[in-house]
């Protein structure tokens, strides 16, 4: 079997069919990799760039398909790092890598599908027989009684956790962040006081600063540290990006100072930029994601660099369906794998793209079982959701407004 064509898929489709998420996002694209041989099979991955920057896509992908054509899928670190070297200058870290993930995201696919495996089984073999996993939620909407019937939605959905942002998403009165360092505290807390008394003690609650992706103000070392300070009665699963990943020796002087769990990765690329995280002790759990890391043999490289430090992992998953399955693959091959990132109620460029390989029962995801990844994406589906230029997310500033 060998490659004879690799094709960029870019689309645009509702963001999520969940009511509260749908306040603040209502479109999402996303930039999907076909490999293509001279059998019937076919290789597909995504790249998480393709829901930010799709535009960007198929001029990386088609600089590295040369490299790939008239090639097997045996030996797929090879062809990686033949793709890396080519792009040395560009692409160790970033958006090149990234798009570099993807593709080979669908090599794996590929070699799944070919030898009738799921690709944990290629990974290092399957791990776990099932895993915990969480809502991801958005924004926090309010006022209170909206994030309270927000909670009960996801718990009636089968889980046993759920994960809020930092301050509050008003759909008339929009986003809003308290401005001093005690209000914000406070206001966290409360929030959090609110929480408990909805879900219960039983249930996991995580939360997500966004910090350095917020739309209002970001906060500084001594913010988090209040806020940490504040929080760290309600125990939280973990607490996610309180800070800018600019300033990695504010995240190590965070995370020492406080017991609740820091968390955060899911912007970094490449295993040598995880590696200077990993050595100064910023995060309690790593948060790789397989479409945006680099690839799946990053995130494993990734996995056992916080698992020689005897720290787990917690996947990031905000993609479309090959970003979710890359990363639940990755997850039931890593041991120290400590839950799961799930889109609840996901639209189109989910279910019509994983289809039934996903599956969730009493709060806890099963491996997927079909060849490969377990995605597809057909021609109905690609018709059903034509791309949009322009319909990335990104932070809107004068002159660029995000289109929701």
């Amino acid at each position: 079997m060998l490659i004879t064509d690799v094709r960029t898929i870019l689309l645009t489709g509702p963001c999520t069919n969940d009511p509260f998420l749908s306040e603040a996002r209502k479109l999402r694209s996303a930039a999907f990799i076909e490999i293509h041989t001279n059998t019937e099979l076919i290789g597909l991955g995504e790249t998480y760039i393709g829901y930010f920057f799709p535009e960007s896509v198929q001029p990386i992908v088609d600089f590295f398909k040369p490299i790939l054509i008239g090639q097997s899928v045996d030996d797929i670190p090879l062809l990686w790092k033949r793709m890396y070297h080519c792009g040395n200058f560009w692409c160790r870290t970033g958006l090149g890598l990234s798009v570099l993930g993807g593709i080979e995201a669908a090599l794996w696919d590929l070699r799944g599908k070919a030898l009738g495996l799921p690709v944990y089984e290629l990974l290092g073999g399957l791990q776990h027989k099932e895993l915990p996993c969480y809502a991801t939620g958005g924004p926090s909407n309010y006022p209170p009684d909206k994030l309270a019937a927000k909670l009960e939605h996801y718990l009636s959905l089968g889980f046993k956790g759920v994960k809020i942002g930092a301050g509050s998403f008003d759909s008339e009165k929009g986003w809003f962040m308290p401005e001093t360092d005690l209000e914000i505290a406070e206001f966290e807390a409360a929030k959090m006081e609110h929480v408990r008394s909805v879900i219960g003690k039983d249930h996991q609650i995580m939360m997500d600063g966004h910090m350095g992706n917020s739309p209002t103000n970001t906060w500084t070392l001594q913010t988090a540290k209040t806020v940490m300070k504040a929080l760290e009665p309600y125990g939280l699963l973990f607490f996610e990006e309180p800070l800018h990943y600019t300033d990695v020796a504010a995240y190590a002087e965070l995370r020492a100072s406080t017991s609740v769990p820091i968390a955060g990765g899911e912007c970094l690329t490449g295993s040598s930029e995880w590696q200077l995280y990993a050595d100064l002790d910023c995060f309690d759990i790593g948060q790789p994601d397989a479409s945006f890391v680099g690839g799946l043999s990053e995130f494993m490289a990734v996995a056992a660099m916080y698992a020689r430090k005897g720290k787990g992992i917690a996947t990031h998953a905000w993609g479309a369906g090959g970003s979710l399955m890359q990363n639940i693959h990755c997850g039931f091959a890593c041991p120290n794998t400590s839950i799961l990132e799930i889109p609840p109620n996901f639209a189109g460029l989910h279910s019509e793209i994983v289809t039934d390989s996903f599956a969730m029962v009493n709060g806890l995801v099963i491996p997927p079982e079909a060849p490969g990844l377990g995605i597809v994406l057909t021609e109905a589906t690609k018709n059903k959701y034509p791309f949009i230029p322009g319909s990335g997310e990104f932070n809107s500033v004068p002159g660029k407004l995000l289109v929701t």
